[in-house]
């Protein structure tokens, strides 16, 4: 279902922004590439640190707009802590000088200039105006809470915070891990026989890792009430990079998927099998876009995870997150996971792919092809 969004004038648009990038961004550039007079997303960047070459900045951002297909216009909203300054000749707003370099790199590119606003802690005002005036914050329509828009009040950060476990939940995952961990070696295999006498929830888990895609595809159904010993049999399946990759190869697609990914990382494993196309192109961003409500689906799964596990084993569910967040445009919020893992083993493989991509400005190619207009 298509939701057009109408902006009156520019206070109603300020309004609008925090829908359109699912939250309210903070210390930002925002640009919302527009197709005629219809936006349907928004991309934010950091605010250019001091002593960057604002030119670089400003053909960089624009890049990103051009690969967004039908872009004919731009907007750009700049979100600062920085107050406006009065001089004798009028007010000069906050990174006044990166957002004209922005505009005219934009004007050389043939984009038009919908308008380019910033807020800050005492007001807005226009970049565009020849005399810009600070307008007062209660003119921008605030957006409210609810189902639909979950969070959007709060800024880009807070959608990285991991979930609040409490210190039992965490000792039974701790507890159920440990107690898999004792009873199967690297591939999955029992270390002995099983007797009978462990625990129900140790002999449910093991009947679990039977078939692992069929695993992997029934947290979705309950991302935030996994019970300990399937957490712990999720951890234990994601501290293996053969398993992790599945798991992140079938959340993007669908269960066969899952169970194609499976095999051919097997073959690879087992005689060096080359993996096919399909799923390198996958894990680039490449080729059709994935189901967004499973991505988000898995995001909660892995978050849940990596919040109940024990630090050693929350490397691999926070790369899981990072790839998850890159894949649905959130390359923020998977910067912060990659620097938790980071925090806790910097030479995770994968982590150090993820955040060299990062770095590069790349993001999905799915990221940029419209599919609804807001």
């Amino acid at each position: 279902m298509t939701t057009l969004l109408r902006a009156t004038d520019s206070a109603a648009f300020l309004g609008i922004v925090p829908t359109l990038a699912g939250f309210t961004p903070r210390r930002s550039i925002v640009l919302l590439p527009f197709h005629g007079t219809r936006t349907d997303g928004a991309m934010r960047l950091d605010l250019p640190p001091d002593g960057a070459d604002i030119e670089a900045y400003g053909d960089a951002a624009v890049s990103l707009l051009a690969r967004v297909r039908g872009t004919d216009a731009v907007a750009v909203v700049v979100y600062t802590d920085e107050e406006p300054q009065a001089t004798r000749d009028g007010l000069v707003l906050p990174h006044a000088v990166a957002v004209d370099e922005l505009l005219g790199c934009a004007e050389d590119a043939g984009l038009r200039i919908v308008d380019a606003l910033c807020v800050t802690p005492s007001g807005w005002s226009s970049y565009v105006e020849r005399d810009p005036y600070l307008h007062p914050l209660e003119e921008i329509c605030r957006p409210s809470e609810g189902p639909d828009a979950p969070g959007i009040s709060e800024d880009q950060a807070a959608g990285a915070r991991l979930p609040e476990v409490d210190l039992a939940e965490k000792e039974r995952v701790g507890r159920a891990a440990r107690e898999l961990a004792a009873l199967l070696d690297e591939d999955g295999e029992g270390k002995g026989r099983v007797t009978g006498r462990e625990n129900p929830h140790l002999i449910a888990a093991l009947v679990l890792l039977e078939d692992v895609p069929a695993f992997f595809e029934s947290v979705l159904s309950a991302p935030d009430a996994l019970p300990p010993y399937a957490t712990a049999t999720l951890l234990w399946c994601m501290e293996r990079p053969l398993l992790r990759d599945v798991a992140i190869a079938q959340w993007a697609s669908d269960l066969a998927g899952g169970l194609r990914a499976l095999d051919a990382q097997t073959a690879f494993a087992k005689s060096g099998e080359m993996v096919p196309d399909e799923l390198g192109r996958l894990f680039l961003g490449q080729g059709p876009a994935p189901d967004f409500d499973r991505l988000r689906l898995a995001l909660s799964v892995v978050r849940e995870a990596a919040a109940r596990a024990p630090r050693a084993a929350r490397p691999a569910p926070l790369t899981a997150a990072a790839w998850l967040s890159w894949a649905l445009g959130r390359a923020s919020h998977a910067a912060r996971y990659l620097e938790l893992v980071r925090e806790i083993d910097p030479r995770y493989s994968l982590a150090a792919l993820l955040e060299t991509m990062i770095a590069g400005a790349m993001l999905p190619e799915w990221a940029f092809r419209r599919s609804s207009a807001a």
